[in-house]
Parts: C-alpha cells; structure tokens; sequence
C-alpha cells in the first residue's frame, strides 16, 4: 500500500520584508511522516479550479494552525486581539472542509483547522475567550514555556469518534489559542470539553475522519494518546487512497 499523500494548508508569511512565503510549521509534517503519511503543502491563492483539481489527488486533509478567522465570516464581534487575518486562507480552508465533507475525504484541524471547521459548517467563535467566556481557563500561549507544555485537562465524550481513537475519560493537553468554538456548527458534535464549558474539539456525524481538536497533537507525539489521533488519520487516509 502506498503512503497517503496529506495536503497541508499553508500561511503566508513575510520573512524577508517584503518578500511572502507560504508554509506551515515543521511539527505538522514530521506528526504526518511519523504516522507513516506524505506531507504536501496546499499554497494560499490557489484559485478555486486548482484547488479542487488538487484536493482531488489527495487522500486526506490536515488543516494547521495560525491567526485569525475574519469576525465577518461568522457575523462575530471585532476584538483588539485579533490578527493576521487572510481572507484567502479563510476562503481556501472553509472550500476545504465542505469538499471533505461532501465527498467523505478524511480530515484533521488542528486548532484554527478546528475553528475552520465550525465556521464552515455554520457555527461561530469566541473572538477572544477570556474576554467573552465567563470564568474561562487560561487557553492561550503561556509566555516561556515549550509549546509541548501540558496546559488543563479536556474530557472526551462518550460514543465518539474521538473516543474510538484516543480512549474515554480525561487527557491532558496543551493550549495555545485565544480563540474558541461557541455554537457549534450544523452535523458537528462536541466530542472533547474543557473544565470550563468550553469545546475542545467537534466532530462531522456520519463522516469516516472529520475531526477537529483546539490542542497541538503535532507537539506531543511522544505521548501515545496524542500521537493515536495522527495515526488513525492516517490509517483512514490509506484506506482512501486504495
């Protein structure tokens, strides 16, 4: 059986003012080599032809994190906090979860990937959870420490996806996003929560792998709870792929 090509989704970037690259953290790529797939990376500004024309040729989807969300893709509030906002990422990502989801192709996102996930299934987001969730834990980067850092804990939903592929009850995970899931999305189920109230990660019914989950399993493959979600997705893009 061949590896499963994996398409990436990308950020634009500016290393060398003013010059823009697109790419995607390392840690994504080496999560998706480990669990025995091929990291390729979807570049933004694909026009809609391309896009579909390459999502054809792919066995499944990673959506990675990165900034923001535009408020105006969810009717939300403006916040001071918001930033790097790309309308053409945001436009490429949310074609990408109704494609996987129309046509049954596994997909992961990884924090924003699982905030892209709700916005294109029609939810919408906290656009700054300590701002809008009462009694909210600290969710976002905690300054000085390493992102594999084990941040609260996330208690997964029974008769989940998830469950079948991490196990029940608590993990642990890491944290680093100041944006959050607030109603969920149509055919989405919350499938993980946090202490507060808050989703952690949401799932497609009836769909084979459309997953999305807030933490960064992509840091802390060596825990095998975390790594087991890389591994199932991969499993699942193969069997696409044969």
């Amino acid at each position: 059986m061949k590896s499963p090509l994996i398409g990436l989704s990308t950020e634009r970037l500016i290393i060398h003012d003013p010059i823009v690259s697109v790419g995607a953290k390392e840690a994504y790529a080496r999560a998706i080599l480990k669990a025995g797939g091929i990291p390729l990376l979807i570049p933004v500004g694909l026009s809609l032809t391309q896009l579909r024309e390459l999502f054809d040729r792919l066995d499944g989807i990673l959506l990675v994190g990165g900034g923001d969300i535009d408020p105006a893709r969810f009717n939300g509030e403006p916040h001071p906090r918001v930033y790097d906002v790309d309308p053409a990422r945001d436009e490429m990502e949310i074609e990408l979860v109704q494609l996987a989801a129309q046509r049954h192709k596994p997909l992961l996102g990884i924090c924003r990937g699982a905030q892209v996930i709700n916005v294109a299934m029609g939810g919408t987001l906290y656009t700054d959870i300590a701002d809008q969730l009462k009694g909210a834990l600290k969710h976002d980067y905690f300054p000085g420490y390493p992102r594999d850092t084990l941040a609260h804990k996330v208690k997964i939903m029974d008769r989940t996806h998830l469950e079948t592929i991490i196990g029940k009850d608590e993990i642990q995970v890491n944290s680093l996003h100041h944006q959050g899931l607030a109603r969920i999305g149509e055919e989405l189920r919350v499938s993980a929560w946090s202490p507060d109230g808050l989703a952690e990660a949401v799932e497609l019914l009836g769909h084979r792998f459309l997953i999305g989950v807030q933490w960064h399993p992509e840091w802390l493959t060596q825990h095998p709870r975390h790594f087991a979600l890389f591994e199932a997705f991969i499993k699942t893009a193969a069997e696409s792929e044969a």
